[in-house]
């Protein structure tokens, strides 16, 4: 081989200093949105039935719940003493113990109107839960066909 053509071909696999600074960049850039596809945490949910007053946060106002009916009760994960009020979440179903309870891709925008531990004339399905669900925030995300007491869900403020 020509020494004239090992330095053409040398030359042409190098690249200027801001050349190779850039070169990651794409990379770093499918790398930087993947790690922002989910940000949620991971916790468990039950559901829990009319009647849904008084609550911890609004005692006897009808004028708390959102007119989709989108809300729920904090427990003590994310209670926090109360400052849960009024908050809004986005919940969705990822998995439960009984098969086909997800509806899948579906994501739904619930607000915290009560404190789960004080939930006494309607009991939650299930008890230590992450956060517990009206009945038509748990049917928008979980096929209560199934019959699932709780699911586990990633959830975002």
């Amino acid at each position: 081989m020509n020494p004239r053509d090992t330095h053409k071909k040398m030359s042409r696999l190098s690249c200027s200093p801001v050349q190779c600074l850039l070169r990651p960049l794409p990379l770093l850039f499918i790398l930087s949105m993947m790690s922002q596809i989910s940000q949620g945490d991971v916790g468990t949910a039950a559901r829990y039935s009319p009647p849904y007053l008084p609550t911890a946060c609004y005692n006897d106002s009808a004028s708390q719940f959102p007119s989709n009916n989108l809300f729920a009760a904090a427990g003590d994960g994310i209670w926090d003493n109360g400052a849960a009020c009024g908050r809004q979440y986005l919940v969705r179903c990822i998995s439960a113990a009984v098969a086909d309870s997800c509806i899948a891709d579906q994501v739904i925008q619930v607000k915290i109107v009560d404190y789960a531990l004080a939930l006494i004339r309607s009991p939650p399905s299930a008890r230590g839960t992450t956060i517990v669900l009206s009945e038509t925030a748990f049917a928008a995300i979980a096929n209560t066909s199934a019959a699932p007491t709780s699911i586990n869900l990633e959830f975002q403020q």
